[in-house]
Parts: C-alpha cells; sequence; structure tokens
C-alpha cells in the first residue's frame, strides 16, 4: 500500500436523502492509505476493487455515483449487508 498509484473512495449511502451513493472521499498515495486507516479503525468495510476504484476516482467529491455504476456498487453492498447479517447471527 506504499505505492503512490494505490487509490481509495468512500461512498455513502443514506436511503432517507441520497438518491444513489455519494462520492464523500477520494485520494491516492498517503491520503489513500489514510482513508483505508480510518474505515479500518472505524470498522467500516474495506473492499478492494480497482477497476471500480479507478471509475469512482473520476466523480468529484460529493457527487452521486452514475447509473452505469449502480450494478457494481450493488453487488458490493449487497456482499457487505450479508457479512453483517452472518457476523450478527454469531
Amino acid at each position: 500500500m506504499n505505492d503512490a498509484r494505490t487509490a481509495a473512495a468512500v461512498l455513502k449511502y443514506d436511503q432517507a436523502t441520497d438518491v444513489a451513493p455519494r462520492l464523500v472521499a477520494k485520494g491516492y498515495g498517503e491520503v489513500a492509505k489514510r482513508i483505508i486507516e480510518l474505515a479500518k479503525s472505524h470498522q467500516l468495510p474495506v473492499v478492494q476493487d480497482p477497476h471500480l476504484v479507478s471509475l469512482l476516482m473520476k466523480l468529484d467529491v460529493d457527487e452521486s455515483i452514475p447509473v452505469t455504476l449502480f450494478q457494481a456498487v450493488a453487488e458490493i453492498y449487497a456482499f457487505i449487508m450479508n457479512l453483517e447479517r452472518r457476523h450478527a447471527d454469531r
């Protein structure tokens, strides 16, 4: 993760206020490393998907994801929700 090309993007989705998930933070190199560290320290899921993150990096912060990314992001959200359910059942 020391590579300056390491990238991280943070999505947020609030059903009450958002039409679609929004990009709330992004960064490369040390900024990306710090984003990942913060996510882990707050027990937020971290998913590695280089292709998706490269597309998300093209968005502006606070921009909703485009329709073309709905399916990919929905699959990740479903995966995370499934993990959370399994963890809660323990």
